[in-house]
């Protein structure tokens, strides 16, 4: 059995969750309380030095970081459809695991820490900034298109989707961009698809 550590806040343990149940895998849930600092106990820490979650195990592999166990789901229980394995689609795949480590994480990801977990470490406006550069040029890309890349959805979608889908937590408005808003709704409407928990 397939055991995912994450916390149900986090964006990133939940892009775990979403693709698990996309592909229809069975798994279980166990909580590590960001709140209480669990992610920073020695029996963590031994699962991922780093302190972060989510964290999957499969049997004896263990693999840290939310892009990172995407890509590992999709090659070993989601094939080509999710990951293909030629040069030009995967780099452009790479490309938007890479947008959602950066520059998602910079702009509404950061807005959210910062107005849902008090993170004032942050800087608010610098964080808004990076916001509305992504979701414009987000917005721009899917204008003629359904998916991020490719006429299916792909790790790409689940790896951009949670943090763009939960920047009004971080004060973000969604209403100017259209395109992100329906490209938001179809993933949504997908076999499997399961939604975040709210506070």
């Amino acid at each position: 059995m397939i055991k995912l550590y994450g916390y149900e806040l986090s964006g990133n343990s939940y892009k775990a969750l979403l693709l698990l149940s996309l592909l229809n895998l069975e798994y279980e849930w166990i909580k590590v309380d960001l709140m209480k600092g669990e992610h920073k106990s020695s029996e963590f820490l031994s699962l991922n030095s780093f302190g972060q979650v989510p964290v999957l195990v499969d049997g004896n592999i263990t693999i840290a970081d939310a892009q990172a166990i995407l890509v590992y789901l999709a090659r070993c229980y989601g094939g080509e459809q999710w990951l293909p394995l030629d040069a030009v689609s995967l780099s452009q795949i790479v490309r938007w695991l890479s947008t959602a480590a950066g520059e998602v994480r910079q702009g509404p990801e950061s807005a959210r820490l910062y107005y849902l977990f008090n993170a004032t470490s942050i800087n608010i406006d610098r964080a808004n900034q990076k916001a509305e550069f992504i979701l414009t040029q987000l917005d721009q890309h899917l204008r003629d298109r359904k998916w991020l890349e490719f006429e299916r959805p792909t790790i790409a979608d689940v790896a951009v989707f949670p943090y763009v889908a939960l920047a009004p937590d971080g004060k973000i408005a969604l209403d100017p961009y259209p395109h992100i808003q329906n490209w938001m709704a179809r993933i949504k409407q997908l076999p499997g698809y399961i939604p975040m928990v709210k506070l």
